[in-house]
């Protein structure tokens, strides 16, 4: 019979940041704190999808948090069916095991079209009008209206945006003890993503990064307690180190100016023409994947890149073998940043040009993944008032855009993409069992971890 265990994701969390989080680093002496070596990429899609497949990307397709589709010739973002992931998730090798065990997926990504039993995701409505509601999506469908009704709507302003903070994480924990209350799954996947956002946006060294620290700590070790109140185990997992930054590598700036990247003009603003171009880049933190449209123009795409300042190497198809990224929805090259240094999206050479959405939080739009949408732009002298104006012309029913992000990227002070990190700051698997050995694994250990611990051996 399976073990009642729980999985929680803080993203961010490093053997560094520990020694500011005791209640998490209590678990850890209790039983075993292992550092992590993520799979190529580091951001969020890849490495949950390599922790519960067990496998690399090259093997499960998540190749990044997002990549372009040849076929439909879209750059697509943030996409939640799990049905692209190629790969058996942990819930399934669970059930291989034993066939009855329910799964409950509380916000990890991939989490609609889904196997599991039970789940919550963030999906707002999308209105006709412009508008964007905050909501969630649940199974069963009625769990969506009890939760909300319990805990309020989700808050989608707070999970990501200018005004992200620890709520999020908060109503996400008390969504996932009222699924164990009212269900009682066997295993429990939980996903805090506040200290994450607070480390890209301050840097992992600062004063309000240790203040987040504290926070997720206080959450999470909330959490931690409510599932061994009932004999669940707990198991607690990051994806990734977050590492200072301070260059920006305008890498669609170096394509273009190089005559490889297209855009078309809509009514003054800037849109990339991916299907025009000979070659962009889908920036994705400190990775990029770039497609080239004529196969004998890869190596000297390769070579351009890789004398760019900031980019520490291009990984052709041989490369991408290497690092376990070889997957057809990889780009044709992968370009991997310095240590300090990361890929921001911007194609345009103006600001002038630059798309309406790119002032806006539009993470589905934008060909790239855009930490500036964590900042409200520091050139609007009274950001409150433009907001409430702003707020209020929604009300009344009028069309307006919420251009508050600034197109600034100095403005970001931590990243993540890269695998070669100090000690220090890898990502930790925090474990039960106090007769492990303490080393570094991959990933990809994370599934027979959790299956290990759902079914202990004997």
């Amino acid at each position: 019979m399976a073990r009642p265990t729980a999985l929680i994701c803080v993203v961010g969390l490093t053997r560094a940041l520990l020694r500011h989080a005791p209640r998490l680093r209590a678990l850890g002496e209790e039983g075993t704190c292992h550092r992590l070596r993520p799979t190529l990429p580091a951001v969020t899609a890849s490495v949950q999808a390599s922790m519960r497949t067990g496998v690399v990307p090259e093997e499960h397709g998540i190749v990044g948090n997002g990549w372009y589709n040849r076929e439909l010739n879209e750059i697509h973002f943030w996409k939640q069916s799990n049905r692209l992931v190629r790969a058996e998730e942990l819930w399934e090798a669970a059930r291989r095991h034993e066939p009855g065990v329910r799964t409950a997926n509380i916000c990890w990504w991939f989490n609609m079209a889904t196997t599991v039993d039970f789940l919550v995701t963030p999906r707002p409505c999308y209105k006709a009008d412009g508008r964007k509601i905050p909501d969630c999506y649940t199974e069963p469908p009625a769990l969506r209206h009890q939760l909300q009704k319990r805990l309020g709507t989700f808050p989608l302003f707070q999970f990501w945006g200018p005004g992200s903070s620890a709520h999020s994480s908060e109503w996400i924990v008390e969504a996932a003890k009222l699924v164990q209350q009212w269900h009682g799954p066997d295993l429990s996947l939980v996903y805090l993503p506040h200290l994450d956002y607070a480390l890209q946006k301050h840097g992992p060294g600062s004063g309000a990064a240790r203040a987040a620290v504290g926070e997720i700590d206080r959450i999470a070790g909330d959490l931690i307690d409510f599932f061994r109140e009932r004999d669940i185990t707990p198991i607690v997992v990051s994806e990734y180190g977050i590492e200072p930054v301070e260059r920006p590598v305008w890498i669609n700036r170096v394509l273009r100016e190089a005559g490889e990247l297209r855009v078309r003009d809509e009514q003054g603003g800037e849109i990339l023409d991916t299907g025009g171009s000979g070659a962009f880049a889908v920036a994705d933190h400190q990775v990029a994947h770039v497609y080239v449209r004529d196969p004998e123009r890869v190596e000297a795409v390769r070579e351009l890149l890789a004398d760019v300042d900031g980019v520490a190497s291009v990984l052709d198809r041989s490369g991408q073998r290497a690092a376990g990224l070889a997957h057809e929805r990889a780009g044709d090259l992968t370009a991997i940043a310095e240590a300090g240094a990361w890929f921001a999206y911007p194609y345009w050479l103006e600001d002038a040009h630059a798309p309406d959405f790119a002032r806006t939080v539009e993470i589905h739009r934008k060909p790239g993944y855009d930490p500036a949408e964590l900042f409200i732009d520091p050139a609007i002298r009274f950001p409150r008032a433009r907001i409430a104006a702003k707020l209020l012309r929604k009300r009344l029913g009028l069309r307006t855009l919420f251009d508050v992000v600034p197109l600034d990227a100095s403005l970001v002070r931590g990243s993540h993409g890269r695998t070669r990190q100090a000690p220090e700051n890898q990502p930790v698997l925090l474990t039960p069992d106090p007769g492990a050995e303490a080393d570094e694994l991959p990933s990809t250990a994370v599934r027979n971890t959790v299956i290990d611990t759902l079914f202990p051996p004997g």
